[in-house]
């Protein structure tokens, strides 16, 4: 067993012997780690948690902590980690409420990416990859193959079935079908000229107002992106922030925010 000379590890947790636990880690008492798991450093681990085999804990991950439950009462919940799991940096993962089972479960040959939050009463399957910053309320399932987006957010007792996929950001309040593609509408516009910005790194009002005229035409002028260039090659006068708008905007392979 590796354990280095800095973690703090209670007597009563139970350690694989091949199990390595990097710098400053913390296990508790309750803490029950399989055959080759690595806590990498800075990982904290409490309560009631059994964790198997392969797992790969990353830096300033917390598993095991009481949950955000103003119901829980300190009730003898716990938390279950499978097999060959990716817990990467800043994810929480809480433990289980006596109004939700008392189980917090996360299966086998999951990533959960950095800053996902796991609360209580989850219950995440196999096979899913779960996005930088995806967060659960409680009572959650997630089904085995399920590829939740980034900075998605899954409301209370929501299911999303296997082999589904969430877009990024998404606010996610009802059932999430099996199979499908989902995702909440994601809805970008311009605003016009930066003007507060600019003044305040010195730039005229005139140039302002060309950059306004500008934007105007690009997306409330009924115009397509060929005729506002035209427009504005012919009617604005060619400001530097003029010229740096049109340059940018023709090497923009992948479009632009209108």
């Amino acid at each position: 067993m590796a354990i280095h000379p800095s973690a703090i590890i209670h007597p009563g947790a139970e350690i694989a012997a091949d199990a390595e636990i990097g710098p400053y880690c913390i296990v508790g008492a309750d803490v029950k780690i399989g055959a080759r798991t690595n806590l990498m450093a800075h990982v904290y681990l409490e309560g009631k948690l059994n964790v198997g085999e392969d797992n790969l804990f990353y830096p300033y991950c917390s598993c095991g902590v009481a949950p955000q439950d103003l119901k829980y009462k300190g009730e003898a919940s716990e938390t279950r980690i499978g097999h060959r799991n990716k817990i990467r940096e800043f994810v929480t993962i809480h433990r289980g409420t006596e109004g939700g089972g008392m189980v917090t479960s996360i299966g086998d040959d999951n990533l959960l990416m950095a800053y996902v939050h796991v609360a209580h009463d989850v219950i995440i399957h196999n096979h899913t990859i779960l996005a930088n910053g995806v967060t659960f309320a409680g009572h959650v399932i997630v089904d085995d193959y399920a590829n939740v987006g980034g900075l998605s957010a899954v409301h209370q007792f929501v299911r999303i079935g296997k082999h589904a996929m969430v877009g990024s950001r998404s606010v996610i309040k009802q059932n999430v079908l099996p199979f499908s593609i989902t995702a909440s509408e994601h809805v970008s516009q311009i605003y016009g000229a930066n003007r507060v910005g600019l003044q305040r790194f010195g730039l005229g009002a005139a140039d302002i107002e060309a950059l306004q005229n500008a934007f105007r035409m690009l997306s409330h002028a009924g115009l397509n992106t060929t005729q506002a260039l035209a427009r504005i090659e012919e009617e604005i006068p060619q400001t530097a922030q003029v010229t740096d708008l049109l340059t940018f905007i023709r090497a923009s392979e992948r479009g632009f925010i209108k």
